[in-house]
């Protein structure tokens, strides 16, 4: 299947020729390697994504292997996946830490933001004028609110969430 086809483009086909009875296997041979045309075409259920350049060997040894129920896909495709996945990865992960940001009170998040960026309890005290003992027990609270264990974590929270 190519991606550009006059009439119906090759994902728009892939996706139907996918809901066919028994569906088919279908392999995006293409010289298009945009990010959102790989994902869209493994969304639509291609089992394969070579690139036109792939050497015709390897092409074969693909229809062998996609016939056999197994995926194919080019190794820069295969890289263009790990980059969307390692993306997605760190979208949850923000999204995650700043769901548990969201627990904290206004001065617990300015006390946990302020640890992020390395600040000692001191330090801390003096930017929010409180006192190191007060500093002592919002840092006490946040181990429980964010449960974590140290300040280390409080930091690796706030990064995650892109709150330094």
């Amino acid at each position: 299947m190519d991606i550009r086809m006059p009439v119906l483009d090759g994902i728009a086909a892939t996706a139907a020729l996918r809901q066919l009875e028994p569906p088919p296997r279908v392999i995006v041979l293409t010289t298009f390697q945009a990010d959102e045309q790989v994902m869209s075409a493994l969304r639509a259920g291609a089992d394969g994504f070579l690139l036109k350049d792939t050497p015709p060997a390897e092409i074969v040894n693909a229809v062998r292997l996609v016939a056999t129920g197994d995926a194919m896909l080019s190794p820069s495709v295969t890289r263009t996946l790990l980059a969307h996945f390692a993306d997605a990865q760190a979208t949850e992960r923000r999204r995650a830490a700043a769901r548990r940001l969201a627990t904290l009170t206004d001065r617990e998040r300015q006390v946990a933001i302020a640890i992020g960026s390395g600040a000692s309890n001191a330090q801390v005290g003096a930017a929010l004028f409180l006192s190191e003992a007060t500093v002592k027990a919002h840092v006490s609270h946040l181990f429980s609110k964010l449960d974590v264990t140290n300040r280390v974590q409080i930091a690796i929270v706030v990064h995650d969430a892109d709150q330094s």
